[in-house]
């Protein structure tokens, strides 16, 4: 049974239980007012869900389903070994204050053992833990009692915190867990096929040695958590559950690890083909950071010196120095691969230009990677402590990403303090960003003329949106860099190619009629009733500012509450093309756009 066909099966058997399979959302997390602003990618199936869950948005079923896209970097230096990867699928069934705890242990294990709608896994080789209790919760004897109906007693142990509770979300602003939390219930396979019945000391030696892993994770999530601490019940008590659906491809398929599986034994196939001097280690990194940079391609991410486009950066650029050891250098093979390989699952794969991103990356690396090759054997040879500046100016200077730097250095038994040097590399980001304390207004991370153009195209780009769909959308959010703009807006469909053309036509148009751009000061309620396009939940000074977009204030194609800054003329924009289209969660779209 391919990863597949596993997919398709979980997806099948949550829709018989009238779930609404909803797609992967983008692995690009959203900014919920802090709520759940908490790591740069999303990185279990639950993320996208929590909105839900907390009732800040409205899920269109109680019961969902997905198979999510996840992207971690946490165990990046775990990467090539038999589990660990950069990018993953979960997969998840999610109750939103319909059903708890009977419903989701009972399908969790029909879907695992039944051989016509589910995997047909052996019962016998299945171990369950539950949550032993502690001082935020009691011991989780419901659960237990309702294994009971499936399994053994002496099959399901009672575990503490640590393995069987949710934490919630790490919060990167005040590095707290944040959001819904609650005991789980976890579900482990006998790979081995031959332990039988355990103690729990066995239990935890099996686990420990590998001999037993963990399939599917059953969450309650019963409290909210604020600043590590709950705070209280939530109204709507619900299920998280998670499979990774490579984990259980390797299980079913009786495979070793990971890299075994359909989802990779063609990249590794091309990689062997390709090198002089293969490695297996070195082909997994390839293969792993490939994928999942292709996958932050087709999201909107670019390679960059901070935040997401860092972590691009750093996956290509680790990817090229373990190409480099088995002299391998065709990406485009492995790249065509994926795309084919997932494109039925994940269409916005196949975008034109992730060969291009990636191949450019190679080529900006390559023309420093001689000299910072140079520089850090000369480093080598002469030093037995590596100060964590130099490891710091390797990346500033040669662009070599720390950890890349770290490795080298520790293959070579020299000692270094990677921690010290990434608070180089903090200090450094405090002086070059401008995307927190001198952040602009509308989404800009600076005030150049190229951000200034999107900005100002940003506000033709969501009239245009109101004229072709309707007067029901509304800006969600804005981002803007100096290569695109990014805009969230409020749709409940795909737009189609026709609707995008024509937004397009509109908004070039505009450009054409060389249209000014003004802006009024007005006390807040008079501001309000010109018609000008605002946040409606958003607080506002006594007195605000309006740009408008044409001769006058009451004939204005487009008046928007802003702060700038703004072209002064629409003929200065160029010409406006949407790249993107895609959906961020349920009811927002979102469209990425350059100007040319």
């Amino acid at each position: 049974m391919d990863s597949r066909e596993i997919r398709e099966k979980f997806l099948n058997f949550f829709k018989q239980r009238n779930h609404s399979i909803i797609d992967s959302a983008s692995v690009i997390t959203k900014d919920q007012n802090n709520q759940i602003n908490s790591t740069l990618f999303v990185n279990a199936g639950v993320q996208p869900i929590i909105p839900f869950i907390l009732g800040t948005e409205i899920a269109p079923n109680t019961k969902l389903a997905s198979a999510q896209k996840c992207i971690r970097t946490v165990d990046i230096e775990e990467v090539g070994d038999n589990t660990h990867l950069t990018f993953f699928e979960m997969l998840g069934n999610w109750s939103i204050g319909d059903y708890f705890k009977k419903e989701a242990i009972k399908w969790s294990f029909e879907f695992l053992t039944d051989s016509k709608e589910g995997l047909g896994l052996d019962k016998n080789r299945l171990y369950v833990t539950v949550f032993a209790g502690d001082e935020n919760s009691p011991k989780d004897t419901e659960s237990f009692e309702i294994w009971k109906n499936f399994l053994p007693e002496n099959r399901i142990y009672f575990k503490g915190a640590d393995s069987n509770w949710w934490p919630a979300v790490k919060n990167s602003k005040t590095d707290t867990w944040t959001g819904p939390t609650g005991p789980c219930t976890e579900m482990f396979y006998d790979v081995t096929g031959t332990l039988g019945d355990l103690t729990k000391e066995q239990f935890d030696l099996a686990d420990e040695e590998q001999k037993i892993v963990e399939i599917w994770n059953d969450v309650f999530m019963q409290y909210e958590k604020d600043n590590g601490k709950i705070i209280k019940k939530l109204s709507k008590f619900a299920v998280d559950t998670g499979a990774g659906l490579e984990r259980l491809s390797v299980i079913l398929n009786n495979k070793k690890n990971v890299y075994e599986i359909d989802s990779f034994s063609e990249i590794i196939k091309i990689i062997k083909e390709n090198s002089s001097n293969y490695l297996d280690y070195s082909a997994k990194i390839i293969a792993d950071h490939i994928k999942a940079s292709c996958f932050l391609i087709s999201d909107g991410v670019i390679p960059t010196n901070s935040d997401r486009g860092y972590v691009l950066r750093k996956l290509i650029r680790r990817m090229i120095i373990h190409s480099d050891k088995i002299s391998f250098e065709k990406y485009d093979l492995i790249i065509d691969s994926i795309i084919k390989y997932y494109n039925q699952i994940y269409p916005n794969l196949n975008i034109s230009n992730t060969k291009e991103i990636i191949n450019q990356e190679i080529s900006k690396f390559r023309k420093t990677l001689k000299d910072g090759i140079k520089k850090l054997n000369k480093i080598i040879e002469t030093k037995e402590q590596i100060e964590p500046k130099v490891i710091f100016d390797l990346y500033q200077n040669y662009g070599f990403p720390m950890e890349i730097t770290a490795e080298i250095l520790k293959n070579n038994n020299l000692s270094f303090d990677l921690q010290k040097a990434k608070e180089f590399f903090s200090e450094h980001q405090k002086l070059s960003r401008s995307n927190s304390d001198k952040k602009f207004k509308g989404g800009l991370s600076g005030d150049t003329e190229i951000e200034k153009k999107y900005h100002t195209a940003t506000h033709l780009l969501h009239q245009a949106l109101r004229d072709v769909c309707g007067l029901d959308v509304s800006q969600r959010g804005s981002n803007i860099n100096s290569e695109r703009l990014r805009f969230d807006f409020s749709y409940n469909q795909k737009i189609s190619d026709e609707q995008k053309n024509k937004i397009e036509e509109i908004v070039n148009n505009k450009i054409k009629e060389a249209l000014p751009i003004k802006s009024i000061t007005l006390p807040k309620d008079l501001a309000v009733k010109t018609g000008a396009l605002h946040f409606f939940d958003q607080k506002y000074p006594d007195e605000v500012s309006i740009y408008y977009i044409g001769n006058d204030l009451q004939t204005a194609y487009s008046k928007e509450f802003c702060g700038g800054p703004h072209v002064s003329n629409t003929k200065e924009l160029g010409q406006f093309k949407i790249i993107k289209e895609e959906a961020v969660s349920s009811g927002t779209r979102r469209i990425k756009a350059i100007l040319q």
